[in-house]
């Protein structure tokens, strides 16, 4: 039983850490892509965002290594708020309906994190290139959208055929809407339910 106690004082003191390393990496990410925003991709070095965020710049180079990786960790943590943002949409009965739900709720995501998206997909930092593995992260963050048409293709309601090709179909037609409204080319996001609705109604069954 006495053995217990010191294992149990030890995991406590572990996670504690791990909550506080938890906090002070999504601080040093939010100040980076408020840096970002603002004040361009001169301003993603080091030393200011450890200023901005009140720690040192070991602290910085410690938790992602360079200003590469600081970049790559932002690129993935734009994508992981998009997942969360797409998975909290609730299932509805009829698998369109959720098809068409994850639509409205991308647009959303892109739309309430201009920072993010700039950098995930507009090259708001020059020469930054993901790395394959940060790629095949990304693409998982709409892994959801691939379930539901997978849904859709089980239910009767959408052609047979590879799940991703119509996901990724849908995303292409969806990031060019987007891309216009964010250049301020569409004044709404009609054009944005228009193709997304057309794209996928490409894939119908016919009745």
């Amino acid at each position: 039983m006495t053995s217990s106690a010191p294992l149990g004082l030890q995991g406590a003191y572990l996670l504690g850490e791990r909550a506080g390393q938890d906090e002070l990496r999504a601080r040093l990410l939010d100040v980076a892509v408020r840096l970002l925003q603002s004040d361009g991709p001169e301003s993603l070095n080091m030393r200011r965002i450890a200023s901005e965020a009140g720690c040192t710049t070991t602290v910085v180079y410690t938790m992602f290594g360079n200003r590469e990786g600081m970049a790559e960790a932002l690129y993935l943590e734009g994508f992981e708020r998009f997942r969360r943002h797409m998975e909290s949409v609730s299932s509805r009965g009829d698998p369109l309906d959720h098809l068409t739900a994850l639509g409205v709720a991308y647009r959303e995501a892109c739309l309430a994190e201009p920072g993010y998206y700039s950098l995930m997909f507009e090259r708001a930092i020059p020469g930054f290139e993901p790395s394959e593995r940060a790629r095949t992260l990304a693409r998982a963050a709409l892994n959801v959208l691939d379930r539901v048409i997978a849904d859709c293709i089980a239910q009767g309601f959408l052609i047979p055929t590879q799940p991703r090709k119509i996901a990724d179909a849908v995303w292409a037609a969806a990031q060019g809407a987007i891309g216009l409204e964010r250049a301020g080319h569409l004044r709404d996001g009609s054009t944005y339910e228009a193709v997304t609705t057309a794209t996928i109604c490409c894939y119908r069954v016919n009745d």
